[in-house]
């Protein structure tokens, strides 16, 4: 499938001509004051990023609200089975061994060939891998019992088992053909893969969890349970690749019945776990760079972002507009509803001061004229009104306490030392020494001084070291040798993936579409809600109110699964080698995930990440271990006390990374930044006052503000101090004031190419079974080369005559050409 079969995302509100309209009358009004009102409320968001939220609420996100019956029906198979095993007594009784053996008697009911005895085993050993709770009182004894068991089936073998299973559904042609003929596909149709995914999961989420009073047999089950899972067991390739099938398969309407949300769950974690989190990329990290020899970082990335404080976020149209109807009443010295705590903390009081709090509905850039248009006649009043009065000065237990220095060190990279260098020979000299960046004869002392702050500050980053590695490779493939490359989880994930990655990438960028809060239904749109509707629709307007917040959390967490597993992926590879992220990367812009993205943000934001579509009582382990109390209308609408939903914060921050990881240094994305209008949309997001999701909105307007235009950076001084406070400084980088536009015109194609050529090369080289063909040994001896068998067709015998005929005999032979010089 090539990247222009999908769907193009079109950001809303664009004219023909691809330019923003303006909202005019009572909807403008309207969109004012909605956003007015949600940046006033916006509280301070105590949330802490991580792999994954809690045990409890990942295992919950498992199951949808219409699979609730379901957990009696576990239920009842077990103790069927089980009461024939141990009479009036309870498996919370039974010793290790009597429990090994009751386990290794259903192993063996796994194998029988009758369906709905198989479904039944099956569903005997979910139950116990959800903590047999209906013998447990509480929620704490159905996780103690839960792991409990999950480790034991590991140790008896329960996962292999499983697998075989796996493997025969997916290739049930039966049950695809009777799914792709259905009109509508329910719960019904993916009972057994459900099932066996969901015990899978168990497995996956339980072992993968580290816990202080873990046994001594239960880490090194991790260990070897990580190692499985990573290694090409299955088949000759890792799990995972066999979970990537299933949702190309599922993409390409070829099994429409496939639970993709379980699926794309344990995708995640299995990448998770065999791969490493985030603290587990930073060790590996800090491992490579000692390895190549590089200097330590200058800090942790993690611990920094962790003691970042939100900042609140600039004000909106409607406040500038009552700030300014007070002041035309002569109240000047009254500021009611502009924000003065907020992006522009550390700096001195000046004219600009509110001027870009208008909301984007309001700013130049968004009008017909482009990017440098004619300010608003409402927006000049803002703009040329007098700075007001200083505020008296507080007493010294009041002041502000002002953190000591930025919270990131600069970085230099070498190019950038070389093109300052470069600029100044030219400019005192006459002339340029190429890279040579240790001569300074010649130039002033001040140019000394800043190429030894530069080099002071100078990183050298993995990538670039891979970059110059394989340089050298393609330059000298004789003489350097064979690379050896390390058999490590991420590059035998990586093998697995390269043959079909394209096709993988494209798949998880439908789900997240089809997911996705902006886009609208479709007749031709893939159907991911096959796993949560039930056979028999909604009669009563409670059911219908279920279902829809079923229907809602559904589609949240298929969006946080591909989030969280695209960044993964991201991250690892680019840690493997350079190259290999550069080349999911491209699939990636090709499949046109940089406007999904911003589709994605083009929402009320605050909105989407306070949505309320959770039904506490309904959650596991909590439905089934407490009474179920009666639900109403009333207590579906209020939904849970949290200030915010966890998983949507998690996923939108996930959405930024990967934006930011597809447009760093690379000049051409950065355009379809500008192209694509995206400084309105993330600034907007700046409303979320988290300090993580404001970082990474604060290096996506970043890279693109000098493309701006000047007005643009006048009229939003605010996100400028903010990007200066808490964004890395690269120090020769001209990002507040520079205009290089016309410098570096915008080839896409151009610098697309020269980057596939180089993957090419590194895959060709690396990964190619017939490499090095130019360099393999020639046979000389036209004896040996003549004795040679060659295979031949079995009907060559009867035309051989005839093939002789026409292709020798008939054909004029010139025996004079061989005497010409060629």
């Amino acid at each position: 499938m090539q990247a222009e079969d999908m769907e193009v995302p079109i950001i809303n509100n664009l004219n023909e001509n691809g330019q923003r309209q303006r909202p005019t009358g009572k909807y403008m009004f309207k969109v004012q004051q909605e956003e007015s009102e949600s940046s006033m409320e916006s509280p301070n968001l105590e949330f802490e990023y991580g792999d994954t939220d809690t045990l409890t609420a990942e295992l919950s996100e498992l199951y949808s609200y219409t699979e609730e019956p379901e957990f009696a029906l576990n239920r009842d198979y077990f103790e069927e089975d089980f009461r024939s095993h141990a009479r009036e007594r309870r498996w919370i009784e039974l010793t290790l061994e009597e429990q090994r053996t009751y386990v290794m008697r259903l192993l063996d009911a796994l194998e029988v060939t009758d369906r709905d005895k198989r479904l039944k085993v099956a569903r005997a050993i979910l139950y116990l891998a959800q903590g047999v709770f209906d013998e447990c009182d509480t929620e704490v004894d159905v996780l103690h019992w839960s792991r409990h068991n999950v480790f034991l089936l590991y140790d008896m073998g329960i996962f292999t088992a499983l697998l075989e299973l796996l493997s025969m559904e997916i290739d049930n042609n039966q049950a695809c053909s009777s799914a792709v003929r259905k009109p509508a596909i329910s719960l019904a149709d993916s009972t057994e893969l459900r099932v066996l995914l969901s015990i899978m999961y168990l497995l996956v989420e339980t072992i993968r969890v580290q816990t202080e009073d873990d046994r001594p047999e239960w880490r090194a089950a991790r260990e070897a349970f990580k190692n499985e899972l990573g290694s090409p067991l299955y088949n000759g390739e890792p799990f995972a690749l066999l979970l990537f099938t299933m949702v190309t398969k599922f993409c390409s309407m070829n099994a429409p019945h496939f639970p993709m949300k379980k699926v794309l769950l344990l995708l995640w974690k299995t990448i998770l776990f065999t791969l490493g989190g985030f603290e587990e990329l930073q060790e590996m990290k800090v491992r490579g760079r000692e390895r190549l020899n590089l200097p330590p970082l200058p800090e942790d990335s993690i611990k920094v972002v962790r003691a970042m404080r939100a900042a609140s976020p600039p004000a909106s149209a409607m406040e500038l507009i009552e700030q300014q109807q007070q002041q035309k009443r002569g109240r000047r010295s009254r500021r009611p509803l502009v924000k003065q705590d907020s992006l522009d903390t550390y700096n001195e009081r000046d004219p600009f001061k509110n001027d870009d709090a208008r909301d984007e509905e309001e700013d130049p850039e968004d009008t017909d004229s482009g990017i440098e248009g004619e300010v608003d006649p409402l927006d000049r009043d803002v703009i040329i009104q007098p700075p007001p009065p200083p505020p008296p000065l507080r007493p010294p237990t009041e002041r502000v306490n002002f953190p000591k220095g930025l919270p990131w060190a600069p970085k230099v990279r070498e190019k950038d030392i070389e093109h300052f260098l470069e600029t100044s020979r030219n400019k005192f000299i006459g002339f340029t020494l190429g890279n040579d960046t240790d001569t300074l004869v010649g130039l002033p002392r001040p140019i000394h001084e800043s190429v030894k702050t530069l080099k002071q500050h100078k990183y050298v980053s993995i990538a670039e070291v891979q970059i110059k590695k394989e340089d050298d490779l393609q330059q000298c493939p004789m003489t350097l040798g064979e690379e050896e490359v390390e058999e490590t989880p991420t590059e035998m994930l990586y093998l697995g993936m390269l043959p079909n990655l394209s096709q993988y990438v494209i798949a998880l960028l439908k789900l997240l579409l089809a997911a996705a809060p902006t886009s609208k239904a479709k007749t031709d749109s893939i159907n991911i809600l096959a796993d949560v509707l039930p056979e028999e629709m909604p009669i009563t307007v409670l059911q219908s109110m279920k279902l829809g917040i079923d229907v809602n959390r559904h589609k949240e967490i298929i969006v946080k699964a591909i989030s969280a597993l695209l960044l993964l992926l991201l991250k690892h590879f680019k840690l493997n080698h350079i190259y290999q992220f550069e080349i999911v990367s491209q699939h990636l812009v090709f499949a046109n995930c940089i406007p999904l993205i911003l589709k994605f943000f083009n929402q009320n934001i605050m909105s989407y990440i306070s949505a309320k579509n959770s039904i506490f009582v309904l959650d596991f382990p909590h439905c089934v271990v407490h009474e179920m109390p009666e639900l109403t209308a009333d207590s579906l609408e209020a939904g849970d006390s949290n200030q915010f939903c966890w998983r949507n914060l998690f996923s939108c921050i996930n959405l930024l990374r990967i934006l930011n990881k597809l447009t760093k240094w690379k000049h051409s994305r950065t355009m379809m930044l500008v192209v694509f209008k995206s400084a309105p949309i993330l600034k907007r997001a700046l409303k979320v006052k988290q300090a993580m999701m404001q970082l990474y909105v604060l290096k996506l307007l970043k890279i693109q503000t000098k493309y701006l235009g000047r007005q643009w950076r006048k009229s939003n001084m605010k996100t400028m101090s903010a990007i200066y406070q808490k964004v890395r400084h690269r120090l020769n980088d001209d990002w507040a004031y520079g205009n290089d536009i016309d410098a570096r015109p915008w080839d896409f194609q151009a610098e697309e190419c020269a980057l596939r050529e180089s993957i090419e090369k590194f895959n060709s080289r690396r990964y190619d079974k017939n490499k090095n063909g130019d360099f393999a040994p020639v046979d000389n001896c036209l004896q040996s080369v003549l004795g040679q068998r060659v295979e031949l067709p079995e009907d060559f015998h009867y035309s051989y005559e005839m093939w002789l005929e026409r292709e020798v005999f008939s054909q004029p032979i010139q025996w004079e050409g061989l005497l010409q010089n060629p």
